[in-house]
């Protein structure tokens, strides 16, 4: 019996120290989220932390921070940034102490919101001729920013783990009253998968991670009965980006698998 107790109470007290380590571990890490509308919280509403970078507490980085008791966070990621403005603009807290840095960035330079306006607004040359502009940027000069982003991330935190999120895919193809055409809708799926290949090309490169979302958003994009994508919307600019459910159920358990 005495024997049993002992076994018992070491058991708890083993367990007790493992939560208390585990615990420990979790708040030690500090994390500092960079990026565009996409990272920022555009959609998700609540523009509670940042009015004019329209930075959502209801965004990605803010809800993983938040799980996980991170000892610090530092929210930079801004609504219509680039892969320049996030190197010009959003590196400052970035430090030899940063252990984790999630970003996204690629989809302004690329012009690819402008693009999917343009297909929705105009004539299919207008749209096919915008596709196949992004196409060319993303794979002539996109390259080039990522790269100097990217290098710059792992001068300033040079043993951060470098999550870079990818973006999802727009729409479902299914019958869709309203909506553009499925050939329209099937040539931004296409650009928007050139656009995460490049990201996840560059991101190797470097040694970062690449997380794609793409498949976390299946069955919920613009056209689906439960979208977690905004279609045109009021205000304009969160049309075409994830809402709060995108960013709580799409994104976020990305982050936590790559993180």
């Amino acid at each position: 019996m005495i024997h049993r107790l002992c076994s018992t109470l070491f058991l708890t007290l083993l367990l007790i120290a493992s939560s208390s380590a585990a615990a420990n571990a979790e708040s030690s890490v500090d994390y500092v989220a960079l990026g565009d509308s996409y990272s920022s919280g555009v959609g998700a509403g609540s523009y509670d932390l940042s009015a004019s970078c329209k930075r959502s507490s209801r965004a990605y980085p803010a809800l993983w921070a938040a799980q996980n008791s991170v000892a610090s966070f530092s929210f930079e990621a801004c609504g219509g940034a680039t892969s320049a403005s996030v190197r010009s603009l959003q590196l400052g807290t970035l430090s030899s102490a940063t252990d984790l840095v999630s970003v996204t960035s690629g989809g302004n330079d690329a012009g690819f919101v402008d693009v999917v306006v343009s297909c929705r607004t105009g004539s299919d040359e207008a749209c096919f001729s915008a596709l196949d502009n992004s196409d060319r940027y993303i794979a002539q000069s996109l390259s080039g920013q990522l790269d100097g982003l990217y290098s710059d991330i792992r001068a300033k935190a040079p043993g951060a783990r470098v999550v870079v999120l990818g973006y999802p895919r727009l729409y479902e193809t299914s019958s869709c009253f309203g909506a553009i055409t499925v050939e329209r809708r099937e040539r931004i799926n296409a650009t928007a998968d050139t656009l995460n290949a490049q990201l996840r090309n560059r991101a190797q490169a470097h040694g970062f991670v690449y997380a794609d979302v793409s498949p976390a958003f299946e069955g919920h994009r613009i056209c689906a009965s439960t979208s977690w994508i905004h279609g045109p919307t009021w205000p304009v600019e969160s049309s075409y980006h994830p809402n709060g459910t995108g960013h709580g159920s799409g994104y976020l358990p990305v982050l936590n698998r790559t993180a």
